[in-house]
């Protein structure tokens, strides 16, 4: 099911987009004022040829010498040819500009997004988020390379043809000026309509997008209760929806175009009706007529693009918000300089209280201490909260009750350094496109190439990972050398140890080893985490029987709390799950 609206991830306002804007045009005041700059000489030299037609215009009823022609068609070939330079020049320089913009939006959005709480981004759904780095992404960086270097440069060409048809005779530029109402009217008519369409077609991609995600993700599940019909029509509801907001929008813009015709006949009909008047009247020549005639025609072209790129000005700036949201969402924890650090590596858990939603607590106060160096392995059926409680142990998700500190210290005032205190090793391991070496680096980029493979050896890997033809320069993920899954849970432990945190949390790091290698990966764990304080969420029973403590979580609740020997001889939850693994 797609999110709801008001479940997706914050939108900025028109006014943050701006500060937002203004803040990355000041970190690169040079750079805007030369592109500026040059657009500006751009401009007012591809007006000269018209003007030097308007003169060429006078100077044949004034029976010059047929020799001008050579000078003029000179100087129209050098303008063109100056004018040519400084466009491309203008339209290169909006490029890097904008591109060097987009991609420290880029960077920001998925920074902040890989910092947000697994409870945000579980809440509004991936799809939001991927439509975002994705979709959105995509319509500004077509924006920044096709049309605002069109919209710079129609801006900078019609205040300049503006200037000089004044600078002429203001009458005649009076005359044509009667179109900008009219232009005006049409925009102020076209923007309130056309500005909520916009926004609710990225919207409509967004849930588009989380639709046909989270039917993808979950195939097997839909497969497996006979749901495809359901995802299927909420595919299609989605779908549809983003067609007809589409269609709207393109109906609308449509109209506006019409409006937008009318003001070019009725602009360019005042200029001539004024100068055939001036002209009778000996105020001003047929040349200069010429020329102001000349220039607004030419201003069809210019105005015509603002006015109909004005679409997807506000399709980017409606993507533009969206990201812009993401940025600002605010973080979570003290600010710069205020980090504390630990004592120690004691690992506390007090009152923790967590739900997904307003329903059902999936927590129900539960209270966790581990001593320094101890290992824990937390047992309990399907459903019980296992997962909940390492996310939450390794600061993934903020609690909705209780508090987590680690040598005293919470969570949330570890700020940066929460990672250098505790690291999570889920069952869910990816190895990223790249060398090994360099996936390795992703925990401490600083490691040596002899640090890499200290790690490897700690956890079982260096065997393999000397037998590939590269060693370490091995390029592994899409594209590369494809490793086995038990292969990539190593590599995840490898990280694991050249990170060397404090505390270590593995949710069933080993259930992907398969029952050839469930004891090598065991093995590769128990030596990853050694001297570490660790919780362990426990796929295999085996795991528990080596820890310090287990525990038993039922429903939310620590139910059963000692030793393995002792939870066997006790005869309770332990002892029922014990049985079963055993005889399984």
């Amino acid at each position: 099911m797609s999110a709801p609206a008001n479940e997706l991830l914050p939108i900025a306002t028109a006014a943050q987009s701006w500060s937002w804007l203004r803040t990355e045009f000041g970190r690169h005041r040079g750079l805007t004022a030369l592109t500026v700059g040059v657009g500006l000489v751009g401009a007012a030299v591809s007006l000269v040829p018209i003007y030097v037609f308007g003169v060429l215009v006078d100077r044949v009823r004034a029976h010059a010498p047929t020799e001008i022609i050579v000078g003029v068609v000179a100087v129209i070939t050098v303008a063109a040819i100056i004018g040519g330079v400084f466009a491309g020049w203008a339209s290169v320089l909006i490029s890097r500009l904008g591109e060097t913009m987009l991609a420290r939006l880029r960077e920001g959005v998925v920074g902040r997004a890989l910092t947000l709480p697994l409870s945000t981004v579980e809440r509004v759904g991936k799809g939001d988020l991927l439509s975002r780095v994705g979709d959105d992404v995509s319509v500004i960086g077509k924006a920044v390379s096709d049309v605002v270097p069109s919209v710079v440069s129609a801006v900078l060409l019609v205040a300049l043809s503006m200037v000089t048809m004044i600078g002429i005779d203001w009458r005649l530029g009076l005359a044509g000026a009667v179109a900008l109402p009219m232009y005006a009217l049409g925009l102020h008519w076209y923007l309130p309509r056309s500005g909520p369409m916009f926004a609710a077609e990225r919207v409509a991609m967004g849930e588009r997008s989380q639709a046909l995600v989270s039917s993808m993700t979950g195939a097997r599940t839909v497969r497996a209760y006979g749901l495809e019909d359901a995802h299927l029509d909420e595919i299609d509801r989605a779908s549809g929806r983003a067609r007809d907001l589409a269609i709207g929008v393109f109906t609308l813009f449509t109209r506006f175009a019409g409006r937008g015709n009318r003001a070019e006949f009725v602009g360019l009909s005042a200029i001539l009706v004024a100068g055939f008047l001036l002209v009778r009247s000996d105020l001003v020549t047929v040349g200069q007529t010429t020329t102001a005639a000349l220039l607004f025609h030419r201003l069809f072209n210019p105005i015509g693009m603002l006015m109909f790129t004005f679409g997807e000005v506000q399709s980017a700036g409606a993507s533009l918000a969206r990201l812009v949201g993401v940025v600002n969402i605010p973080e979570v924890g003290p600010g710069p300089g205020t980090a504390k650090s630990p004592a120690s590596s004691e690992l506390r858990l007090t009152g923790v209280r967590h739900s997904y939603d307003e329903g059902r607590e999936v927590l129900r106060g539960i209270d966790l201490h581990l001593e320094p160096g101890q290992r824990v392995a937390l047992v309990g059926s399907t459903g019980a909260g296992k997962t909940t409680v390492a996310a939450i142990a390794a600061g993934s998700i903020e609690p909705t009750g209780g508090v987590v500190t680690i040598g005293g210290v919470p969570l949330r005032d570890l700020g940066d350094g929460l990672r250098r205190q505790v690291v999570i090793v889920s069952q869910e391991v990816h190895v990223f496109s790249g060398t090994l070496l360099e996936d390795l680096r992703l925990a401490r980029p600083e490691a040596t190439p002899s640090e890499a493979e200290a790690a490897l050896g700690t956890v079982g890997a260096l065997d393999w990972v000397r037998a590939l033809d590269d060693g370490l320069d091995t390029v592994v993920g899409e594209g590369g050398h494809q490793v086995t899954a038990a292969q990539a849970q190593q590599l995840a432990l490898a990280r694991l140890v050249l990170a060397d945190p404090a505390v270590a949390v593995l949710d069933e790091a080993t259930a992907e080893a398969g029952s050839a290698g469930a004891r090598d990966l065991e093995d590769a764990a128990a030596a990853a985490t050694e001297g570490r304080t660790t919780l362990v969420v426990a796929h295999r029973l085996t795991q528990a029987v080596t820890a310090d403590r287990v525990l038993v979580l039922e429903r939310g609740e620590v139910v059963e709390d000692g030793t393995h020997a002792e939870l066997v001889a006790a005869g309770g939850r332990y002892a029922q799950l014990w049985a079963a693994w055993e005889g399984r």
